[in-house]
């Protein structure tokens, strides 16, 4: 155990969340030494269930992590249940100190540690996250068909929710909360039949842990079955600035950029999930993972190429002399 402590890794992840877990799993299966650091606070936890995960529709977020975490250890790969305190290095040899004071040391460095929604301070919201109060028609769409569902205009990327969540049903309609609704947006929200509740929103009503309405600041209450928000969602990249990385900050929130196959500008970094894609599901953010896997292994393959042809020809020429 002290020796396998003490060794460099080929590769540490921080983050074991479905991008992490997904290149961890490919990076043992590639033989190599990879370590997965995690801290224990995936996004999706409060979702009853991940969607539109083929093979795996509806299984609960616990459980999937849970297969994952086993089938990276079942390879060989090891997984580390901690806080990441601090990144430094470089390509080669990065260092990674745990808040148990454990420092790993890796060749090549993976960032999946995910994002964080900025909830609005609206009673309710916090509560019902995940259940009640949703973001995403493609995860949860589905599951709220044909209900009375409400927008909540804490942000103008709301609108374009509204839009959204009609091909799930026809009983959609928008709380305009502090926000300003532009000629146009009026016109396409008349359009589909979206109609327009004024007035501040002081909180969400919910009987039995079940959400059941939106108070307005009158004291109204509008019945619905579902809320939804559009929150800003920021990328977890405080430990990013100790190698360099610094976020790209958009309207819809905040990530690291990447190339294609998550790689950075910073040598032998990469970064997979919503931490470089905000956007991505479960689904995406695996396939991504994976993906970004492959690409450091074939890296790590050709710098020890190139090594041992250049190890080769020095042993060569020290012979010939």
């Amino acid at each position: 155990m002290a020796e396998k402590q003490s060794a460099i890794r080929d590769v540490v992840i921080v983050g074991a969340g479905a991008a992490g877990l997904s290149a961890g799993l490919t990076l043992a299966r590639a033989r190599r030494r990879v370590t997965v650091i995690d801290a224990g606070h995936p996004r999706n936890a409060p979702a009853d269930g991940v969607h539109g995960l083929l093979g795996l529709e509806g299984i609960s977020p616990a459980e999937l992590l849970t297969r994952g975490r086993d089938e990276v250890q079942s390879y060989g790969g090891e997984i580390i249940d901690g806080q990441v305190t601090e990144i430094s290095g470089e390509v080669d040899r990065f260092t990674i100190t745990v808040d148990n004071g454990e420092e790993i040391v890796g060749r090549r460095l993976l960032m999946a540690t995910g994002l964080v929604d900025e909830l609005p301070e609206i009673p309710g919201v916090r509560e019902q996250w995940g259940r009640g109060v949703l973001h995403c028609p493609y995860c949860h769409g589905w599951e709220v068909r044909d209900s009375h569902i409400g927008i909540l205009a804490t942000s103008p990327m709301a609108i374009h929710k509204a839009f959204l969540f009609k091909q799930w049903s026809p009983h959609v309609m928008l709380f305009s909360g502090d926000q300003q609704l532009s000629e146009e947006d009026q016109v396409k929200l008349r359009a589909l039949d979206i109609p327009v509740i004024d007035g501040d929103i002081d909180s969400l009503e919910i009987t039995d842990d079940t959400l059941t309405g939106v108070r307005l600041g009158d004291g109204q209450v509008i019945a619905v079955d579902a809320a939804v928000v559009a929150t800003p969602m920021v990328a977890r990249t405080e430990l990013f600035a100790g190698i360099g990385l610094e976020p790209t900050a958009r309207p819809a929130g905040a990530f690291i950029e990447t190339e294609a196959f998550g790689q950075t500008a910073v040598p032998g970094v990469w970064v997979a999930g919503n931490a470089t894609d905000i956007g991505a599901q479960v689904s995406g953010a695996a396939a991504a993972g994976a993906l970004a896997a492959q690409h450091i292994n074939t890296d790590l393959i050709f710098t020890d190429l190139d090594r041992a042809v250049a190890q080769h020809e020095t042993e060569q020429a020290q012979e010939a002399s």
